[in-house]
């Protein structure tokens, strides 16, 4: 799909979902807020996450949950700053190249201390979809920490050049660099 075409359908599916009483979300799954905190995070450790089915926290790994499920747990746990966790769960999800999964790893990565290899997931989410957005404003966030603040502007004009001006990942960025607009 050519990128004129991912911007008009990306334009459609926010105009639906506006008109339909709904908030458009930027990025797909994630919202401006944290995810809500759940038995995940409260009461499951070492890469297990709590299955309502079975009312029980469950080897990530050997569950048969889907990978949605999976992957919102590892946010959750990401949020709550259980990276090595959220690490874990990742592992889990059966899409180890789609971009969200990607970049998660990059998040969770970047916040555990090791910057370089949350960088190398940044580039991977971005490999697998351009115009994945919240991967952008973590790799943003990331070039700021390390004092790269003009190359952190370059990604805050790639978010805004494919169509995420109005976007979380995009005031974020903004808000990470002190929130002035120098393009």
């Amino acid at each position: 799909m050519t990128y004129r075409k991912t911007i008009l359908c990306a334009l459609f599916a926010a105009s639906a979902a506006v008109f339909a009483g709904q908030t458009a979300i930027a990025a797909g799954e994630d919202t401006s807020a944290p995810p809500k905190k759940t038995k995940t995070t409260s009461e499951c450790t070492s890469g297990k996450v709590w299955d309502a089915r079975k009312n029980a926290c469950v080897n990530a790994k050997k569950s048969d949950l889907s990978d949605d499920v999976l992957f919102q747990a590892a946010r959750e746990l990401a949020y709550a700053g259980q990276y090595e966790n959220s690490i874990k769960v990742l592992g889990a999800v059966r899409d180890q190249k789609s971009a969200r999964v990607l970049n998660y790893l990059g998040y969770a990565n970047r916040k555990a201390g090791r910057m370089e290899l949350g960088m190398q997931y940044y580039k991977r989410a971005l490999q697998a979809d351009e115009n994945y957005i919240l991967a952008r404003s973590y790799m943003g966030q990331a070039l700021i920490e390390q004092g790269k603040v003009e190359d952190a502007r370059v990604q805050l004009v790639e978010i805004r050049d494919r169509g995420g001006e109005d976007t979380w990942a995009y005031r974020s960025l903004l808000q990470s660099l002190g929130g002035v607009r120098q393009y």
